[in-house]
């Protein structure tokens, strides 16, 4: 063979190697089973920053699909994190996807699973040598989790994507009055009462799937906390991030964050939706983008994240 043909063999060969190594599994072990994620380093001589990415809420797996839908939208993240030489560990919810098995009962789940969940990658992040810093990235309701879990001293940094700035409890109040006002009256007595702790025996046959006793101990962990609060017991630097076109979560609740905070910044996306991808406001059309994994991220979001991890 060759030199210059063997040269080009070994590139290619090393080429194709590097890529196939560039994401590992990782495991976090847990009392009730494993949480299985991602784990994309770049090859370095010297250390790198890593940001732990957190789903939103429902059956969404580390990538930012369920099984309705693949957008694909946070591995995008990832690998375009991974592109500009930050490192990212992203992973699947307890009971979702690979990590099903460490899923509870629902009457045994708690908002402060997910929580301790994030708290635990974090320490197993700081353990590991390659990594510079930690950021920590909350999608939608992986915003307030990423928020508790950052008052850790070892994050560095928090960005909040599409969160939200109010209770849980306000957002489902503030849904069905949009969507269901003759059901409103009974959606805010029912409310106040898991707000104070407190679970309802009888909960009308229409609002059964939202409040049935079952989910009521996880709701009553869940509302009492309130982002404004949280976001404010971080000292450390703060990116808000929100897009114009969200049909899930409104511009207000970005500017509420970052009011809460002075150390936050915020950076407010045109035409970006909930899953961080280009769409117009039409409710039709941005959903459809919510089925397309390969639509990009919107232009600009990469690039500002990039920038506020490595600053």
């Amino acid at each position: 063979m060759k030199p210059k043909t063997l040269l080009l063999t070994l590139l290619i060969f090393n080429s194709f190697a590097f890529a196939q190594t560039t994401e590992a599994p990782i495991t976090l072990e847990t009392k009730t089973g494993n949480i299985e994620g991602s784990l994309m380093a770049p090859h370095s001589t010297t250390k790198v920053p890593v940001a732990l990415i957190i789903a939103g809420s429902g059956p969404t797996d580390r990538n930012g699909n369920n099984p309705m839908m693949s957008n694909n939208s946070l591995k995008m993240l990832a690998e375009g994190l991974f592109d500009n030489g930050i490192a990212s560990l992203r992973f699947d919810k307890r009971g979702i996807a690979k990590s099903k098995n460490a899923g509870l009962k629902e009457s045994d789940l708690r908002f402060e699973h997910y929580v301790d969940d994030v708290k635990a990658w974090i320490d197993l992040l700081k353990k590991d040598a390659r990594f510079s810093s930690i950021t920590v990235i909350g999608h939608s309701e992986g915003s307030l989790i990423g928020m508790i879990a950052s008052q850790k001293e070892a994050v560095d940094k928090f960005i909040s994507v599409a969160g939200v700035s109010v209770s849980a409890g306000t957002v489902i109040q503030d849904q069905i009055k949009a969507q269901a006002p003759m059901l409103l009256e009974q959606t805010i007595a029912i409310i106040k009462k898991i707000e104070n702790g407190e679970n309802v025996t009888e909960v009308p046959p229409m609002l059964h799937a939202i409040f049935r006793p079952s989910v009521q101990p996880y709701l009553i962990s869940w509302f009492k906390y309130n982002p404004q609060d949280e976001i404010s017991k971080l000292d450390k630097d703060i990116l808000i991030i929100q897009g114009t076109t969200d049909i899930q979560v409104d511009t207000s609740h970005a500017h509420a964050l970052a009011n809460a905070n002075k150390k936050a910044r915020k950076h407010i996306f045109e035409d970006m939706n909930h899953i961080l991808k280009p769409a117009k406001i039409d409710r039709i059309q941005n959903l459809q983008t919510y089925s397309n994994p390969k639509l990009p991220l919107v232009e600009g979001l990469i690039e500002t994240i990039t920038e506020f991890i490595n600053n």
